[in-house]
């Protein structure tokens, strides 16, 4: 399974916490029939996106991407310590997610940004890690990067109740004075871009990255299974407007149909990398 990628002048390496049944497909996506579930499973299990419940396998991870100028991590995943109410996450303690980041042959201080395309519990969490009872910026020399529309959201949001991702995940940073808040126009260098991509949450961003041209982009949770090309129409329970996920989702395949940008899948199952490539009227991320 590659867990590394070079493209242009980038090279790209894939830190896997978790790759693991998720939701029942049928709940995880609304708009979905058991008929085009049926047409559907034999390709789905083959590949690793289904079990044999029928339940979607997701892959949790974060991209650390190579720049010539910079180190970059997309995305910091589900984190340690943490009290969240799925099992699988629940105050975790183990060692995988550091361990990857070592195989791929980084230290936390080798990190120059920390970019999330949104501020969900499983992109956020390894943002901070306890040190004496307090939270602290994991990567201690990086600037963590957020898109002002997706943090004023959370902000909101928090102040109604506490929302646990954000107050253990993204405040601290922000207390540490480590954060940026970038507008969609924001560049680091002259390799790396925001494209905003609206929906699964209000300021969703994708991430683009490449000298001159988009030699890889990094999809966030514009899309979760391989079944949402086949059919971008579907969105899933956690989309807070599914009508303009549907519509992001149809215009990011259109955008990347059919050229040589890497499309880094958030949660595809391995290996969650590909080119995306017209099938129909709809779209497959071939692996590359």
């Amino acid at each position: 399974m590659s867990l590394k990628y070079a493209v242009g002048d980038l090279t790209i390496h894939r830190v896997i916490e978790q790759e693991t049944s998720f939701v029942p497909a049928l709940e995880m996506l609304p708009g979905l029939t058991a008929e085009v579930l049926a047409e559907n499973r034999a390709w789905m299990r083959e590949s690793k996106a289904l079990d044999d419940q029928d339940v979607l396998l997701l892959c949790f991870q974060s991209y650390v991407v190579k720049t010539p100028h910079h180190t970059i991590l997309v995305d910091s995943c589900i984190g340690n310590d943490k009290p969240r109410p799925r099992p699988k996450w629940n105050m975790k303690t183990d060692d995988t997610y550091l361990r990857g980041l070592g195989a791929a042959g980084f230290a936390v201080e080798d990190i120059d940004f920390v970019m999330c395309t949104h501020l969900h519990v499983d992109h956020v969490g390894w943002n901070t890690r306890l040190e004496n009872g307090r939270w602290v910026p994991t990567f201690p020399k990086a600037r963590y990067v957020f898109a002002r529309q997706e943090f004023d959201h959370w902000t909101e949001q928090n102040a109604k109740a506490e929302v646990a991702p954000f107050a253990d995940s993204v405040l601290p940073v922000v207390e540490a004075g480590r954060h940026e808040l970038v507008g969609n126009d924001h560049e680091i260098g002259d390799h790396v871009r925001i494209l905003p991509t609206p929906g699964h949450t209000p300021g969703h961003i994708a991430i683009t990255m490449g000298r001159g041209k988009d030699d890889a982009v990094f999809s966030g949770d514009l899309m979760h299974s391989p079944l949402q090309t086949l059919y971008p129409e579907l969105s899933i329970k956690f989309d807070v407007d599914p009508v303009a996920a549907a519509k992001t989702r149809r215009s990011f395949l259109e955008r990347y149909c059919d050229t040589d940008t890497l499309c880094c899948t958030a949660h595809f199952p391995s290996p969650s990398v590909g080119k995306i490539r017209r099938k129909g009227n709809a779209f497959v991320c071939a692996a590359v």
